[in-house]
């Protein structure tokens, strides 16, 4: 009895030391996973409640209640226009919608910037930025880019015409890197349908910029070429006329200076005779 007692005796320590170690095991991974927890939080800073489209919103969409969810965001890396109160989002009673101006995709935040004000349209007044208007430029399958422009677009406007002490005809570059707003009645600038020859490109100017292009367009043609995404706008004047393009260069005239020459004539019986002489002042 006694030996069995001891063995029991001893198996319960055992199976309790056992315990303390997995007890002691379990503590510590919590408490590493607490800390990591910790660490990763304190980098991640805090977070907020944000308000995301459920689904793909396309240019046009009308914003409800039942579009959009709210999900957890880091503050820290958050845009300032996106919206956190449902008040600011959905104002009042609603009646008048936002629209979206801007595509967006599943679980991408709704931003002041991709949504039109309650109730305003989303045309392409909403398009335009503060102090910018917007101008329609004539084109055609040449001057147009053979229809790969969109709305968001970059392109470089240039005058063909005649000027006054030019012969022949002139191209210049009148204005850099002008943002298109609209390409015939679309400004929807997520269109995913092939490429279209437009007949009217609506861009966005300064009003001194919009004089200068009715100006140009008034008095010559104009030509569009598209810019690339991380170009900058061209410095200096940009211009070719016909003898620059043809490589023809004006002739200088020499002046031709007749050399003065001086003579007596004499008379040599029945013959006179020019007699020639260094001339003299």
């Amino acid at each position: 009895m006694r030996s069995m007692f001891g063995l029991v005796f001893v198996v319960g320590l055992a199976l309790a030391g056992f315990a303390v170690y997995m007890v002691q095991q379990y503590l510590g991974q919590n408490q590493s996973e607490l800390a990591q927890m910790q660490a990763f939080r304190a980098k991640l800073g805090p977070v907020v409640e944000v308000y995301v489209a459920k689904e793909p919103l396309a240019y046009g969409d009308a914003l409800t209640r039942e579009g959009v969810v709210k999900v957890l965001m880091p503050k820290n890396n958050l845009p300032e226009s996106a919206f956190t109160d449902e008040a600011a989002l959905f104002p009042g009673d609603y009646d008048k919608p936002r629209y979206v101006v801007r595509q967006m995709e599943k679980f991408e935040p709704i931003l002041a910037v991709k949504v039109t004000e309650p109730g305003e349209d989303a045309g392409l007044t909403a398009r335009l930025a503060k102090g910018m208007r917007a101008f329609a430029i004539k084109v055609d399958v040449a001057s147009g880019v053979s229809g790969f422009l969109q709305p968001g677009d970059h392109v470089d406007v240039y005058w063909t015409g005649t000027a006054a002490g030019i012969e022949g005809e002139l191209t210049r570059l009148i204005e850099g890197s002008v943002r298109i707003v609209a390409v015939d009645q679309i400004a929807n600038a997520e269109r995913s349908q092939a490429a279209v020859v437009a007949r009217t490109v609506t861009v966005e100017a300064t009003p001194q910029k919009v004089a200068r292009l009715a100006q140009a367009q008034a008095t010559g043609r104009l030509a569009l070429s598209l810019v690339g995404r991380d170009d900058a706008a061209a410095e200096g004047v940009v211009e070719v006329d016909t003898r620059e393009l043809l490589g023809i260069e004006v002739e200088q005239q020499a002046e031709v200076v007749a050399e003065r020459v001086c003579s007596i004539k004499t008379r040599r019986g029945a013959e006179v005779v020019d007699i020639p002489i260094p001339c003299t002042n």
